[in-house]
């Protein structure tokens, strides 16, 4: 969503980066720039003009001017302003002392109250909670129905007393809703209401007496981030109409500019509270406005990347399989084709590498990423036999074309696969055996094997000057040919000359004596 205003910032601020000081001049220019970026990105303008002119205060005080780099402070001043706009701290669920905690969305028809009250509950469900949905859309056809579709896929209980589509006091339901919460012991009330294409007194007053006869702790608008300024002024209406405390935002996988997540804060001083970037019901998250700056200024998000991993991949499991690939060649297909099906359970491939830091230059190269593959290479290996898959190095011509047709590929895709895995195999082999290199895990050990292999058919020089200084690099403390004794001046060359280069006869290098020797 907020590829454009990423892109711009980050071009204004590689502008920076070859300046050693920062003039007047420059911070204008700077902060110019920033202003443009923010409302093409459609950034409501007293936004964009306080978040300008804080910006501006800080470039041009003693934390810029002192800086060894200027032009990183000035990243991090909007940095700092970004979260500061997008609400600072992360806000979190108010629960109520005595359950049930009631929980009531309110919003515009279109902007996904339905589908986000089913991601809450199976976010709720998911923290430990026994979420209950309540269905007081009566207005909209089938809101009734597709609440009760979305429950049974979050695997929550619905409340749903009343068919909807015109029929219903949704008042009363959301009344009745709260003694069956304490019947069935549910310890959270989602209250689903119903919405309208605009701001009309009769949605307003509905609202505001559902909220009057429940008394929810908290009371969610939910807004969709595509609309840009209307988000702003639809908020504004709902703030003076009903009241709310806190923002939802929703579609923020589209590709809109994304001005109304850093507006409405803002605008009606009430925080974000979570936010829906995806049609998934695990497309759901609470908003950390850190990290949502964070992502704005290509600097990644890596928090939220390990936050999903752990959600995905057992401990157990990850230490059994850190076991396989350290080994190298116990690691199988049917233990990449494990680790691939976990990778796929955290997101589609082209999020995750989006929360990398500096992947904004790489968009165009992240956007030609076609999960597809995955699935594809998926067939290729469920295609296999169990012996294939442990010992792929059986595979051969008639094997593979078998294989292809199984998994509906070319043969050349099955050939491709099975030798990027070998090469896989290979390099992991290299990484456990620490490649060869002194203080690598295993790697001492083999160099050392090597070495002494080495030694027994060495060949000594008939040269008696060469057969000197090969002595004299054995006998080094090291034994490994290492620098000679004190004294030396060969020191720096390990004991030996360079190919081609010879010593006149009777120099001993031992007799010289460099300034500052006794």
């Amino acid at each position: 969503m907020f590829e454009t205003l990423s892109d711009r910032l980050t071009s204004v601020f590689s502008s920076l980066r070859s300046k050693g000081r920062l003039s007047d001049a420059d911070i204008d220019a700077t902060t110019r720039e920033i202003r443009i970026a923010l409302l093409e990105a459609d950034v409501a303008l007293p936004v964009v003009k306080t978040f300008v002119a804080q910006v501006k205060e800080r470039a041009r005080g003693a934390e810029v001017s002192q800086a060894l780099n200027p032009a990183q402070q000035v990243v991090k001043i909007v940095n700092d302003e970004l979260i500061e706009i997008l609400g600072g701290e992360t806000r979190r669920l108010r629960f109520a002392k005595t359950s049930p905690t009631v929980v009531m969305l309110a919003g515009l028809q279109g902007a996904g109250k339905t589908t986000l009250a089913g991601k809450l509950a199976r976010w709720l469900r998911d923290q430990g909670h026994a979420p209950m949905l309540v269905a007081a859309d009566l207005q909209r056809p089938n809101a009734v129905q597709q609440l009760q579709v979305v429950g049974e896929r979050a695997q929550v209980a619905v409340f749903a007393p009343e068919p909807g589509s015109g029929v219903g006091d949704p008042v009363a339901v959301a009344r009745r809703s709260i003694d069956e919460a304490r019947r069935l012991n549910h310890d959270v009330v989602i209250i689903d209401t119903a919405g309208r294409l605009g701001i009309d007194q009769e949605m307003m007053k509905q609202a505001a007496d559902i909220r009057d006869a429940v008394r929810p702790d908290e009371v969610l608008f939910v807004v969709d981030a595509m609309i840009g300024q209307d988000a702003v002024t639809t908020a504004q209406a709902f703030m003076d109409g009903v009241g709310f405390d806190g923002v939802v935002l929703t579609k923020l996988d589209g590709d809109a500019r994304g001005g109304a997540a850093l507006s409405v804060r803002h605008i009606t001083g009430r925080p974000i509270m979570f936010a829906s970037t995806g049609e998934k019901l695990e497309d759901f998250d609470a908003f950390h406005p850190d990290r949502m700056a964070s992502r704005i200024l290509d600097m990644g998000d890596i928090l939220t990347l390990i936050e999903q991993a752990q959600k995905t991949f057992d401990e157990e499991q990850a230490a059994k399989m850190a076991g396989k690939l350290t080994s190298g060649e116990n690691f199988t297909l049917d233990d990449f084709l494990e680790q691939m099906m976990m990778v796929q359970k955290m997101g589609p491939i082209k999020n995750l590498l989006g929360m990398m830091p500096g992947m904004g230059q790489m968009r165009d190269q992240l956007n030609s990423i076609d999960d597809r593959d995955l699935d594809r290479i998926a067939a290729i290996i469920r295609s296999m036999t169990p012996g294939e898959r442990q010992d792929p190095k059986i595979i051969n011509g008639s094997r593979r074309a078998r294989i292809a047709a199984g998994s509906g590929v070319t043969v050349s895709a099955v050939s491709n696969l099975v030798t990027r895995f070998f090469e896989a195999q290979k390099m992991m082999k290299r990484v456990a055996g620490g490649m060869g290199l002194p203080g690598m895990p295993g790697g001492r050990g083999k160099a050392s094997k090597a070495q002494k292999k080495a030694k027994k058919g060495r060949r000594v020089s008939g040269d008696p000057r060469k057969a000197g200084l090969e002595k004299s690099a054995s006998s080094s403390p090291d034994g490994e040919g290492g620098a000679p004794k004190a004294g030396g001046v060969l020191g720096n060359l390990g004991g030996k000359l360079p190919p081609g280069i010879e010593l006149p006869p009777g120099f001993d290098p031992s007799k010289l004596k460099l300034p500052g020797q006794k």
